[in-house]
Formats: structure tokens, sequence, C-alpha cells
């Protein structure tokens, strides 16, 4: 990795924003607030000896309060962290240090799909990523695969994952949606070149104010978890969305971001004793030269 001085200040994340802003199609949405809609802007290409991709345009590293007892950036590894280890309930996410499922996991909302309070469902990240339902009737870990087939064939173009398991997001006459919220992104291919591990994440609709900066943390931070795992080396996360919006009542806080000038990104540290993928927690990461400008308070999250 670069030093600190080093590096290039990186603005691809201002660049989707403003192209939102510029060329996206006022929409309704499901959640009841208008969306400035883009199909399918430019990926971002992030090159891991540049820094690690914490947005600097707001501070993403907030002092813990009680009412957030986990920075950001630490809930987003977190919530990777539970979803590759299965975790589909607000109580096993919070034992991973992921706080921010609650508003979707309400009595009402659970148990308008037929689901106990505080579980994601059958449907969600977790159980798709460990639990795939196969036709044998013997869930299938695609991560445990994913690393296996990474260290047995690394040359292969197959090193793939979903977090789509359809059965369970259809809606319509005579369905039922098993899941609180239907997987936004975690759709994974990993290409190996010259032992260097490539990440791409291509993402089906992502709130670009609010939720993509924590997308591209724990990506990022997946990227680094599987090269060490797999003994290559951490080289590229590309994040790519189909549907990239900007909610009506964000535009003042993009705006703001907007005005603001790139730095250059921080430093990320693995525990590097660390072999299993299983076995990573947030606790295993430390952010170090992170510079970012004041944070944004109340930006609004469509529920």
């Amino acid at each position: 990795m670069k030093s600190y001085k080093n590096r290039t200040p990186d603005n691809q994340y201002q660049q989707m924003l403003k192209n939102i802003l510029e060329n996206g199609v006022r929409t309704p949405s499901q959640q009841g607030v208008d969306a400035l809609t883009l199909l399918g802007p430019n990926a971002m290409h992030f090159k891991l000896e540049n820094g690690f991709p914490v947005i600097t345009e707001r501070n993403m590293n907030p002092k813990p309060s009680e009412f957030l007892p986990v920075t950001v950036w630490q809930q987003a590894i977190a919530e990777i962290c539970a979803f590759i280890n299965g975790a589909r309930t607000q109580k096993e996410l919070e034992e991973f240090g992921c706080f921010w499922w609650k508003s979707w996991v309400t009595p009402e909302k659970c148990a308008k799909r037929g689901l106990e309070t505080g579980d994601l469902g059958p449907g969600s990240y977790g159980a798709a990523f460990h639990d795939f339902p196969t036709a044998e009737g013997k869930p299938f870990n695609q991560f445990k695969h994913i690393v296996e087939q990474i260290i047995e064939e690394p040359q292969l173009r197959t090193h793939f994952v979903s977090p789509w398991i359809p059965q369970y997001t259809g809606r319509g006459k005579g369905k039922q949606q098993k899941v609180v919220v239907c997987p936004c992104h975690g759709w994974i291919n990993i290409r190996i070149i010259e032992n260097k591990l490539t990440l791409h994440m291509m993402q089906r609709s992502g709130d670009v104010p609010v939720g993509v900066p924590s997308n591209m943390v724990q990506y990022a931070a997946l990227t680094m978890m599987l090269a060490q795992v797999t003994n290559t080396i951490p080289y590229e996360f590309i994040h790519s969305i189909s549907d990239a919006h900007i909610y009506v009542d964000q535009i003042p806080a993009v705006e703001t971001m907007l005005a603001r000038e790139p730095k250059p990104f921080p430093t990320m540290t693995l525990n590097k004793n660390k072999k299993d993928l299983f076995a990573f927690r947030k606790e295993d990461f430390e952010l170090s030269d992170y510079d970012p400008h004041p944070g944004i308070k109340g930006i609004p999250v469509a529920i």
C-alpha cells in the first residue's frame, strides 16, 4: 500500500452522486419517497494500494454513543461478517456488532411476511450466503465453497456468489415474500490474476448517499479477508450498481458532500493471525490515517 502522502484523492463517489443529480429520473419508490434514479452508472474501481475506500465527504467514524454503540464503518464490517456466518435475525446481527436492522424487523413488517419478529427471513443475505437451499435438502455454504475453489483452482472465472433466492423474493397474487428486504447487494465475482485478487461486487439497488458508503467498506473488507485466507494479494475492489438512486429528501446532504474536496483514502489493517474466513470479526480491523470532512447529521433513510 502506498504511504498516505503518496495516495491520490479519489473522486469516484462524488462523480456518481453528481451523475445521479444531473441525469437521474425522478421516480416513485416503494418507501413512499421519490428518488432520482440512474440505471447502470459507471463502476467504481478501487485499487487497494491507494488506500481503503472509506469516503471522506462525510465522517464514517463518528464517536460511538448510546444510540450508536459501534461506529459506522465497524457496523458495516460487522454486518458482512455476520452474513457470511449465516446470521438472519436481529439478535444474531447484534452479537456481531451490527445494530441498524431494527427498523426493518418490526412486528408489523415481519408478520406481513409470516416471519417471527426480528427475523430477516429465509431469503435474506445470511441465509443465501451460508445456507443456500438445494434440491437435496442440504444447505450449501457458498463462501466455504468459494474459498476452497480459489485455493484449488485459482484460474477459474466461476468464483461467484449470489444473495438471491428467487422463491423467497417474488411478489404478486398467491405469493408471499419471505424476506423483510430483498437483497440489494452481494452479487460477487472474484478473479485471481497473477496471484492478485479482484472482487467485483454488483449491486441491484443502491441508496448512494447512505447505504453505498457502507457497502464500499464491507466489500473492500471482504476483499482483504478473502485474499488473506487464500494466500493471494488484495488488489482491487470494483463496485457497480444497477439501480443507483438519491432520495429527494437527501439532496441537501448530497449538495454538501459535492461542495467538499475529496481527500486521500485511509489505511485499513487486518489481523494477520486469522486464516479462517468465518472467524473474522470487526475487531480484526484497524482504521488509521482517516481525515474526513465533518459528519452530516440527519440524512434521511427510506424504510
